[in-house]
């Protein structure tokens, strides 16, 4: 898989208001922690996340993915007529249907010419969304579009702690598979992408690949369950450990192949961005990828585990605070339950001169 035309042109994340901390989690699960005689901290300490962000109760995932879709492009400086897809790709949507899409696309104004559709692939939806919109201006049927998407983790969270608080039945081992969904944070993010000859930034998507093992579909699996929790919020079950080795021997191949088909090495690399999921997992990925923990921009600490829109998240903080310098190549190493993975060569290729700009 790769790309000539394409280019990344804005990157651009949003994050809640509301700070809450693993000791508050945990403060909140107090009386199982002592049924279950488990050590204050261990949240914090298995998964190295400090806290996470929620949005304002009953926020919809639309309401925040429309700022966020103007905020990038706005700074993208791309005309709304050149806008070809509008893809929402976060695993929370405002409903079945319509697509949550629809809602973003009417709340940013764009042409009615424009694809809108959602894509949902667990951690990956917003990654597949940039493929799926790299494909169209590859092949000139678009000069640009744009993927968003916003996770919003209250709800899996609080109700995850209050069937703890209920369950009379928990034990140190069945609690494990709960553990996971203790991590979740939200946030959104949105890449807007276009034709090389739209661009200012010279950023380009030069490829990658993907591959799934879908034998570990049963790895990690949740959803609304209203006759066995009583409520309409939703509630995962991890076999964490499981998750974790399957997903880096499925990296292992991934980032093979993202090598051989760009042709890069380890050596070429300038800097990484990965999917947020907690310290164990960055550690172990770094090192079976052997790649260089210090080419890593981890949020995962004080934002948790943000989904779809971890990735994309890391990307706009990390090009917030480093932007870019020609000669810069980055890999994004993105991997979800199912399993899949998606890994992505970004390159910018400007030789220290500003690239495209014209007919914008």
């Amino acid at each position: 898989m790769r790309y000539e035309h394409v280019c990344i042109e804005a990157v651009v994340h949003t994050l809640p208001p509301h700070v809450v901390t693993s000791d508050e989690i945990e403060n909140r699960l107090a009386t199982v922690y002592e049924r279950l005689s488990l050590p204050a901290g261990r949240l914090e300490l298995m998964t190295g996340i400090r806290e996470r962000r929620f949005f304002d109760p009953g926020t919809l995932p639309s309401t925040i993915s429309v700022g966020t879709a103007r905020a990038a492009l706005e700074k993208s400086g791309i005309d709304r007529r050149h806008i070809g897809a509008l893809i929402h790709g976060s695993v929370c949507r405002d409903q079945m249907e319509p697509a949550t899409a629809a809602s973003v696309h009417d709340g940013v104004q764009l042409p009615a010419e424009a694809l809108v559709m959602d894509v949902s692939n667990a951690c990956l939806g917003l990654l597949n969304g940039m493929l799926l919109i790299a494909d169209q201006i590859e092949l000139g049927r678009m000069r640009a579009g744009i993927v968003v998407g916003t996770e919003n983790g209250r709800d899996l969270v609080e109700g995850t702690i209050d069937s703890l608080l209920t369950d009379r039945t928990l034990t140190r081992q069945s609690i494990k598979s709960a553990f996971a969904s203790l991590t979740i944070g939200s946030g959104s993010a949105a890449i807007v992408l276009c034709d090389r000859k739209l661009s200012r930034t010279g950023l380009r998507l030069r490829g990658g690949s993907f591959l799934a093992d879908s034998t570990g579909h049963r790895l990690c699996a949740g959803g609304v369950e209203n006759a066995k929790y009583g409520d309409g919020r939703p509630r995962m079950e991890t076999d964490s450990e499981a998750l974790l080795h399957a997903g880096i021997k499925l990296a292992e191949q991934t980032w093979s192949r993202t090598k051989s088909v760009l042709g890069w090495r380890n050596e070429d690399v300038t800097r990484v961005f990965t999917h947020q999921v907690g310290r164990q997992h960055r550690t172990l990925l770094m090192e079976r990828l052997r790649l260089n923990p210090a080419l890593d921009f981890p949020t995962v600490e004080l934002l948790g585990n943000t989904g779809a829109a971890a990735l994309p998240i890391a990307l706009s903080m990390g090009l917030e605070q480093n932007p870019p310098v020609p000669g810069d190549r980055f890999a994004l190493l993105g991997i979800g339950s199912g399993l899949s993975s998606v890994m992505l060569g970004v390159a910018d290729d400007r030789h220290g001169s500003t690239a495209g700009g014209a007919n914008r």
